[in-house]
């Protein structure tokens, strides 16, 4: 049985799109993996057929081999090769967060962050940099791709991540593509309103750092532009 033929109350998918990933169970999660059971069982049958062969919990589901999944009825090639897929990556992303997240701790470390990749680019490229209170990166997130001269940028777009991320901070960027980082009267402009509706999300903008050829500029250094206010 696949997933689509179940009450649409009792699909895993309906579900997590409805509800939230998060308020599925273990079996339901698995059946969004595996997505279809056999001929006797539903794909939610198979998961549960799972997590009884692993009586120790999901911690143990953690340690499954190829040979231990492919011996659970309705799971074959396939389906045992989807959830160790899975299992891996989330190993990888265990390992690889949050510790080697990058700190941001001065406008230099945003440049180098970006600096190799727009340097020669040929459009705007405008980024949100979210960091969490001690300074971590928490996600580096483009919100546009403008044309050579101009980058349209909302707010919705800029802070959105930052509020899904309980973001603490946020840093802006983008690239110049004359190569020429001096900030125009639109850079100016448009990072007093990004401050001001900072401010109003109770989300402290730190900077905004435009990117040249091997070249970069601080608003925040720039004291004479009095973009950021003395309460920052």
């Amino acid at each position: 049985m696949n997933l689509k033929y179940l009450p649409e109350s009792e699909r895993p998918l309906e579900k997590a799109i409805r509800e939230g990933i998060g308020k599925l169970s273990n079996a339901e999660l698995l059946a969004i993996i595996i997505n279809s059971g056999t001929k006797e069982c539903s794909a939610i049958d198979v998961a549960h057929n799972i997590l009884a062969g692993f009586p120790l919990g999901i911690s143990q589901l953690g340690e499954a081999t190829y040979e231990d999944l492919t011996k659970i009825a309705g799971i074959g090639r396939t389906k045992a090769v989807r959830i160790l897929g899975v299992l891996e990556l989330g190993r990888r992303i265990s390992t690889s967060m949050p510790n080697k997240r990058p700190l941001v701790e001065s406008d230099k470390d945003v440049a180098e962050m970006l600096m190799d990749n727009l340097r020669h680019e040929k459009k705007e490229h405008f980024f949100t940099i979210v960091l969490d209170s001690k300074g971590h990166v928490l996600q580096l997130d483009q919100v546009s791709v403008g044309e050579l001269s101009s980058t349209v940028v909302h707010p919705r777009e800029v802070f959105s991540i930052a509020i899904r991320k309980s973001g603490a901070s946020v840093i802006f960027a983008h690239n110049h593509p004359s190569g020429d980082p001096s900030p125009s009267k639109q850079d100016i402009e448009t990072t007093r309103r990004l401050v001001h509706c900072g401010r109003i999300l109770g989300i402290k903008v730190l900077d905004h750092i435009i990117i040249g050829n091997g070249r970069y500029i601080s608003l925040r250094a720039c004291d004479d532009l009095e973009i950021f206010g003395g309460s920052d």
